[in-house]
């Protein structure tokens, strides 16, 4: 094809419409009209000879062209930008663009207050959105469709760039009034002989703590699971169950829930979350500071209680 043919101006604007899948959806981030994004498509359209985008019930869904693309282009367009910030220094209060991450509700809820004041102080321009983890999370990096992503990643593949942000530690916890544990220590034999809630994405009744009970011998019931950190700290307030969930997360929301907490009885070891993201974005200097960022925010976390 005669690149002559195709205004390089129009290749920010396939990269969104083929992550929205919506016109409209594309034109807010574009910061245009519908009308001027549909336009823009049909340029495309023309230039391509291909439709991109075709309709399917009530969305719209990609042209196997448009698929072979999709991945490509976000890394070109990467590529290209930074390429052309080479040696520009990046001047935070005059960004005006939004950073993608993914994390759980634990990595918002302990990091994020204290990311705030930094992130509006020096760049209040720009936006952050916040997606949860998902198996997907690794592909969405290589395309480019999220900047970084917060947490555990031990089976990240090897080009994924990781950076240590903080580290967490593991408490138990229960309802401060619970029938049969108010006022006392909690020892294994009483950790074992009550039920268990447990925070787990995928739903799967097993976790660390299992692990280690498993090489001594022991299994404790895991009654209910939920996908999620602060539902499960809710939860907890309302039932009998005991809750094993993170050090920090604990400290953030013990003032706000009646909980009572206790060492794990058993030595479950410190872990680490990570801040990954994909090689093809080590040169640009916004995704720098963005993680330069983040990182000053983790060092100002204070130390568990």
């Amino acid at each position: 094809m005669d690149l002559a043919r195709v205004d390089l101006n129009l290749l920010h604007a396939l990269h969104v419409l083929l992550e929205e899948r919506s016109v409209r959806a594309a034109a807010r981030r574009l910061h245009r009209s519908p009308s001027a994004t549909s336009h823009m498509l049909g340029r495309l359209r023309e230039a391509l000879g291909d439709e991109l985008l075709v309709r399917a019930g009530q969305g719209l869904v990609l042209t196997p062209r448009a698929e072979g693309m999709a991945d490509g282009l976000a890394a070109l367009l990467t590529s290209l930008g930074a390429l052309i910030d080479q040696g520009r220094p990046v001047e935070p209060r005059d960004l005006r663009r939004p950073f993608r991450i993914v994390a759980t509700d634990h990595v918002t809820t302990v990091l994020l207050p204290v990311l705030e004041p930094l992130l509006s102080a020096e760049a209040p321009g720009v936006d952050l959105y916040v997606t949860p983890l998902q198996d997907g999370t690794m592909d969405d990096l290589r395309a480019g469709r999220v900047d970084a992503a917060i947490g555990v990643f031990p089976d990240a593949p090897q080009e994924i760039r990781q950076r240590r942000l903080f580290t967490d530690g593991f408490a138990t916890v229960a309802r401060a009034d619970h029938p049969r544990l108010a006022g006392r220590p909690l020892d294994l034999e009483a950790y074992l002989g009550e039920s268990h809630l447990l925070v787990s994405p995928r739903g799967e009744p097993w976790g660390r703590v299992d692990d280690l009970l498993q090489a001594q011998g022991r299994a404790r019931r895991i009654a209910r699971t939920v996908p999620h950190f602060l539902s499960a700290l809710r939860y907890v307030v309302e039932t009998d169950l005991l809750l094993t969930i993170s050090h920090r997360l604990v400290d953030c929301m013990a003032g706000s829930l009646p909980l009572r907490r206790w060492p794990v009885p058993l030595p479950v070891a410190p872990y680490a979350l990570w801040l990954v993201w994909h090689p093809r974005v080590d040169g640009d200097a916004e995704q720098r500071w963005f993680r330069d960022l983040l990182t000053r925010a983790a060092a100002k976390l204070p130390p568990p209680a």
